[in-house]
């Protein structure tokens, strides 16, 4: 029971919160970051390249010629017992393009089953589940697009929902690498069993993004804008709350504001970075007035070798608590040691 309040609370807006958007969508699992890089960036990022193939989780035009090869693992403990995590394997050809698989879950634990008396009669689980099978391809030096369809299935209790999700991404990389842009259509698709007799929306969006790293000094900066199909995310507290809303140009930065996700990187080797995001309508829809704390921000930190890279991340989300992320991507020398 407790998982299930934590859950709520962070879900839905109460007494002390501002507001948040959102919250009539299925599948929600599927916004959840894939890597722990990602995590460390506030939680989204589709402009970066990498040799990790769960990038193409959120933007399937990353995965390419650097991912192949490469298996990546990430496990995520979240709030009270509930956790998530995914697995992903790519590989790369130069005449037909990259393929991609993988699988995301999130897991909400094992839960008491009551009558409306309060008598406990058993027990029962809740989870949700993704396949990613993604293609991409490199239409020249700096273009590329790609695709990520995605079956989902998702088990409440006796509930189950089965489903069909798509996303279309491109990327840009300038020739110097300095530069990167994604643009990513996320999220399209529709329910094919439902919990019930109604029929629900999937978390669809539409995220465009940049990275750009600095010539003569070892960091990268970056800035990714969320769903760009809804300009008004703010609610207006003004009919409820007297002169507590937003108006006129003010209303405007807000919204500007909550559709944008900020990420910086130190990297002063190739083998070693730190990473710090801030997600201001995470900020903003779970904030304490009280005590504002650091919550929407995040960091993170990683080491990479030849045999595989190892990534940790730790995000706040509220004053209940934070999330602590691990990934693991495995190189082929690493397969190759065990033959």
């Amino acid at each position: 029971m407790r998982r299930i309040v934590i859950f709520t609370v962070l879900s839905c807006s109460f007494n002390g919160l501002y507001p948040q958007t959102g919250g009539d969508n299925i599948y929600e699992f599927l916004n959840l970051g894939p890597n722990a890089y990602l995590s460390s960036l506030g939680g989204f990022n589709i402009s970066t390249f990498s040799q990790d193939p769960s990038l193409a989780m959120i933007n399937p035009a990353l995965s390419g010629k650097m991912t192949h090869g490469k298996m990546a693992l990430n496990y995520v403990n979240y709030f009270a017992g509930i956790n998530y995590g995914s697995a992903v394997y790519s590989h790369y050809s130069d005449s037909l393009g990259s393929f991609t698989a993988g699988i995301n879950y999130l897991n909400y634990g094992k839960f008491n089953r009551a009558d409306e008396a309060g008598n406990i009669n058993g027990n029962f689980t809740a989870s949700e589940y993704a396949i990613n099978i993604i293609y991409a391809r490199q239409i020249d030096s700096s273009f590329s697009f790609g695709a990520n369809f995605k079956p989902v299935i998702s088990q409440l209790e006796n509930y189950i929902s089965v489903g069909m999700a798509l996303d279309i991404g491109a990327s840009y990389r300038s020739r110097d690498g300095q530069l990167n842009a994604g643009l990513v259509i996320r999220n399209m698709g529709f329910q094919i069993k439902r919990y019930t007799g109604n029929n629900e929306k999937l978390p669809f969006e539409i995220m465009a993004g940049i990275s750009s790293r600095l010539r003569h000094a070892p960091f990268r900066f970056s800035l990714t804008a969320r769903h760009l199909e809804k300009y008004d995310l703010v609610y207006d507290y003004t009919e409820l709350e007297g002169d507590q809303g937003y108006s006129g140009l003010e209303k405007i930065a807000e919204n500007i504001m909550r559709h944008l996700i900020f990420g910086a990187e130190l990297i002063p080797t190739e083998n070693f970075y730190l990473s710090a995001g801030f997600n201001y309508q995470r900020r903003k829809e779970l904030l304490y007035e009280a005590r504002a704390s650091t919550v929407g921000f995040s960091m993170g930190a990683g080491i990479k070798t030849s045999l595989l890279d190892i990534s940790f991340s730790r995000a706040r989300y509220h004053l209940a608590g934070s999330s602590t992320n691990f990934s693991l991507l495995i190189k082929p020398a690493l397969f190759k040691s065990f033959r």
